[in-house]
């Protein structure tokens, strides 16, 4: 199993990474503002936990999501 996990960045809008944790990991707003702080205030939030599979193409998506809105946001995957 693997943990997803987001890095904190100076750029990238609190709003855009509660969107991403909604869109792509089904949180609701209140899990999604949670780990959202996390990233900010201690620099990096685990998503979730996921078989390799899913997680890798959960990295690529929210890779390809933020690349397209034109914020810097890390997406990695680590094993659990």
């Amino acid at each position: 199993m693997y943990k997803v996990v987001l890095l904190n960045d100076d750029y990238t809008p609190m709003d855009f990474v509660i969107t991403v944790l909604q869109r792509f990991f089904s949180l609701d707003t209140e899990q999604a503002t949670r780990i959202m702080l996390k990233v900010h205030n201690d620099g990096r939030g685990t998503c979730g936990v996921f078989p390799r599979d899913i997680a890798a193409t959960k990295v690529e998506q929210v890779s390809a999501y933020a690349r397209q809105h034109q914020h810097p946001l890390a997406c990695i995957m680590e094993e659990n």
